[in-house]
């Protein structure tokens, strides 16, 4: 059963006040590009309980201007950053080094926040939770959506049993603009890089394990990204444990800014997240109803969730309780990512199990 850990980043949001240095939860970040460069800012001025000690990149320039910004050192290597005097790590380094770098964490001992995806290879997200589970440090997966307060509450109704029975879980997920196609090239696909948000968001609000995906997908967007071996749409069947049906659909583009919208039906109810505009305004005339468009970019829309899913890391490492979003909530979202693309090559439905 997947449980909603929703109360947490908002308890400790409420409560919380800035630590003294002496006992801040010091933390290192190997990583600083856009998602990595935002982490440290949000470290070293936002977080209570949280202290930035130190940057690390492999693009030297990257690491110099945040470590400059925010008054940290920046090290010349991921062996100099973890000799630095340090509670945890935050990882956002690229995907394919994630896992290297979640063992040499682990193995000096130092608390894990690591972004999605562990990595694109089973094998390897096996090898680096084994990795963390010998030396029995904390890790926490950054799956930042589960605190973002609307999806949040969508979670903490189901659990409360006010919808009643799950029937359908209805998730949307549309990007403003697609990503360059280089990156799209090492991205691991529309499923591992994109879906992989709303496969964990479906386990999260429905309280419940994917048993069986099937997957259609296509070229709408950009000839290019099929080109470079991909999709840009989707849409993708899922049946749950407890029976529940979601449905996920997914697209590269949307005209209108960046759609994420959560629903779940059941028997005794709905509950429903919706839309961030850029301001809470409808104007009515004789020509009908107008709002502000869409908030445009996923750094604004979940700008609180990021915020939020740090404070709850912090707070468990600092009392010693297990984070919230864990590594098994990071290896199942690509178990269903690897049934996905194996259902879109085969056209049929594939079970889980038959791909763990």
């Amino acid at each position: 059963m997947v449980k909603p850990n929703a109360g947490l980043a908002g308890e400790l949001m409420s409560t919380s006040e800035p630590s003294s240095s002496n006992d801040a939860v010091r933390v290192v970040v190997a990583g600083t590009g856009r998602i990595g460069a935002m982490h440290a800012r949000d470290l070293a001025r936002r977080v209570p309980g949280a202290r930035l000690v130190g940057v690390f990149d492999v693009h030297a320039p990257a690491a110099e201007a945040v470590a400059a910004e925010l008054d940290v050192p920046a090290v010349a290597s991921l062996d100099d950053l973890l000799a630095l005097d340090a509670d945890a790590v935050a990882i956002c380094t690229s995907t394919d080094t994630h896992v290297d770098v979640m063992v040499a964490a682990a193995e000096a001992g130092r608390a894990i926040f690591c972004e999605k995806p562990i990595s694109l290879s089973l094998a390897e997200v096996d090898h680096g939770l084994g990795a963390v589970e010998a030396a029995g440090v904390p890790l926490q997966i950054g799956f930042n959506r589960r605190f973002d307060p609307s999806h949040r509450a969508v979670a903490e109704a189901v659990a409360a049993g006010d919808v009643g029975e799950v029937a359908i879980c209805t998730i949307t997920s549309r990007d403003p603009a697609p990503p360059p196609v280089d990156y799209i090239k090492v991205s691991g696909g529309l499923f591992n890089d994109m879906t992989i948000h709303d496969f964990d968001m479906a386990r999260f609000v429905t309280g419940s394990e994917v048993v069986e995906v099937f997957a259609k997908g296509a070229v709408k967007v950009d000839p290019a990204i099929g080109e470079a071996g991909d999709i840009d749409t989707a849409v993708v069947l899922m049946t749950h444990a407890n029976g529940a049906i979601t449905t996920i659909n997914n697209s590269r583009q949307a005209t209108y800014g960046y759609d994420q919208r959560v629903e779940v039906f059941g028997s005794g109810g709905m509950a429903a997240s919706d839309n961030t505009h850029e301001a809470n305004t409808t104007v009515a005339t004789a020509a009908g109803y107008g709002r502000p468009p869409l908030q445009n970019f996923f750094l604004e829309r979940y700008a609180q969730s990021y915020l939020d899913q740090w404070v709850a890391f912090v707070g468990a490492v600092s009392t010693g309780t297990p984070p919230p979003v864990t590594g098994a909530d990071g290896r199942a979202p690509l178990v269903i990512g690897l049934a996905a693309k194996r259902s879109l090559e085969t056209g049929a439905p594939v079970l889980v199990a038959d791909v763990q």
